[in-house]
Formats: C-alpha cells, sequence, structure tokens
C-alpha cells in the first residue's frame, strides 16, 4: 500500500535520516539511498514500512501490513515518528530571540524533532545508553533484538526481526546481553509496568520517574519524542553542555543551563534538538 503524508514545509530530510541511520538497529531498521525502512508491530501483527521524500511537501511511505484497519493508527504514529506536525514558525519565533539559537534556527530551518514508533522501544533505547556510546546501545539493542525480538517474513532488505512485546521482556534476564543487573531489571521493570498500565507511555512523566532505575533525563527524553512535548528538556545532558561549551566558549554547570533554558519555554526540547545539531551529535 502507498501512502503520502504531507507536512509544511521546510523539512530538513538529511538531518532527519541521519538521525535514524546513526541510531538504527540492525534487523528492525535499514537505511538504503535515502530510504528508511523498519519493521512495525501492532495488535499482534507485523509488517514493514518505507519512508522518503516525494516530490513536494510530503514523505512518501510504502506499508506492508496485513490488517487495512490498522492504517489511521500507523499513520498517526509515522507522523509523530517524523515530526510532521511541527509548529515550527511559532517555535522558531520564540527561540530566535535568544542570540545563541537565532544562527542555528537560520542554519536549519527545517529541522524537526525526531519522535518514535513505539514507547516501550524509546524507553529500552534510553535506558540502555545510559552511560554508554550511542554505538554501544545500538550494538546492546541488536543484541536484544536478535535473542527476544519476532522473527519477521519481509522482502525489506535487513529486516528480520519485530521488536520484543512487553510480556517477553518482563520475564527475561536481559543481564545476559552484556549490561548490569541492574539496568536489566530497570528495563523488565519498565516493561512489566506496561503490562500493567497500558498508558504508561501516554499520560506524562509521572508515572516513569516513580519506575526504578527511570530518572529525569529518560523521563524528559521520553516526554520530548514520544509525548511530544516539546517542552521535554534532558537537563544535565552532557551533550547539551558540550554544545553550549563549544557556542559559547567556556563550560556551563547542570544550574546554569536550567536558568538558561527557562527562557526557551515552552520549546525547551525544540532549542534541545537545534543545540545536539549543532554538535552533529542529535541524541
Amino acid at each position: 500500500m502507498r501512502l503520502r503524508l504531507e507536512y509544511r514545509a521546510p523539512y530538513d530530510w538529511p538531518a532527519m535520516l541521519g538521525f535514524l541511520a546513526a541510531r538504527a538497529v540492525v534487523g528492525m531498521e535499514a537505511v538504503i539511498d535515502g530510504v528508511y525502512s523498519r519493521s512495525i508491530g501492532l495488535n499482534g501483527l507485523h509488517g514493514t514500512v518505507s519512508v522518503w521524500p516525494g516530490d513536494g511537501d510530503v514523505l512518501e511511505v510504502e506499508l506492508d501490513f496485513p490488517d487495512p484497519s490498522a492504517v489511521p493508527e500507523i499513520i498517526m504514529r509515522l507522523r509523530r515518528l517524523f515530526d510532521l506536525d511541527a509548529d515550527l514558525p511559532t517555535m522558531q519565533r520564540h527561540l530566535a530571540a535568544d542570540p545563541l539559537l537565532a544562527p542555528l534556527i537560520a542554519e536549519h530551518p527545517g529541522l524537526r524533532v525526531p519522535g518514535a514508533w513505539d514507547g516501550l522501544e524509546l524507553a529500552f533505547r534510553a535506558v540502555l545508553g545510559q552511560q554508554i556510546t550511542v554505538v554501544g546501545a545500538i550494538r546492546l539493542a541488536g543484541k536484544l533484538l536478535a535473542q527476544y525480538g519476532e522473527p519477521l517474513r519481509s522482502s525489506v532488505p535487513g529486516l528480520t526481526h519485530v521488536f520484543p512485546r512487553a510480556a517477553v521482556l518482563a520475564n527475561a534476564d536481559l543481564a545476559t546481553l552484556g549490561m548490569p543487573k541492574s539496568r536489566g531489571r530497570t528495563l523488565s521493570g519498565v516493561a512489566q509496568a506496561l503490562l500493567d498500565d497500558p498508558l504508561l507511555f501516554a499520560s506524562g512523566t509521572a508515572r516513569l520517574l516513580a519506575l526504578h532505575g527511570i530518572g529525569d533525563w529518560t523521563a524528559q527524553y521520553i516526554a520530548l519524542r514520544q509525548l511530544r512535548d516539546m517542552d521535554g528538556f534532558p537537563t544535565g545532558d552532557v551533550g547539551l553542555l558540550r554544545a553550549l561549551e563549544v557556542l559559547e566558549g567556556e563550560r556551563m554547570t547542570v544550574r546554569e543551563l536550567s536558568a538558561r533554558a527557562e527562557a526557551w519555554r515552552p520549546f525547551r526540547g525544540y532549542a534541545a534538538q537545534l543545540l545536539w545539531t549543532s554538535s552533529s551529535r542529535a541524541d
């Protein structure tokens, strides 16, 4: 099935694709010749999507999924993943009042904040990335997918598995994948929490913060990319502090960063994406 997803220009597809390519999990995602493809699971069924820029202000989507009634949900998730409904003029007008951010906006006028296909998947990515590099986190995610993911028959090269179900992850000994036992317990606890509360990733950060091993950084990161809270701001993020140091020539403390970001409300998350992109980290 072919779909067309419209957006309001401009749209920085190279930046979005670069973000996704740098974090592509082998077996679940692939970026080939400017096309992003991934496996998807929804309501117990599996399929694939491939996305690329079309002519005009649209993204083209090739969808292979067995249940046509799921198409509206899939479209909603894709619009969230690719941030197609962003109100760029409003956010940029507000943030351009800061002389630090104004040139970054001018340099990346179509920059979007990458979203997520699924809250559980995003939470696992965020927790796996705690205190290790992006490359290390993606490698761990690939091992998790191979061990616990569901096999997929697909005509799309490189897509072999679907992200594991929460019920499987809740009962798995994830420390055997090569991570600290405490982190494995956190991940299994997140999966169990989703089984207990299906709205876990749709109801703000309070429930997330109540979970073992989920701190403010992780909760804010999920708020930004899954809940689409453009004020979600992972205060204390090393990448933000590094970007500000490069741009301003001196190292900020976490408290100074938090104070500086007050002027960016209610779009601190978009400011963070600008800063991450300026240092080519885009985390």
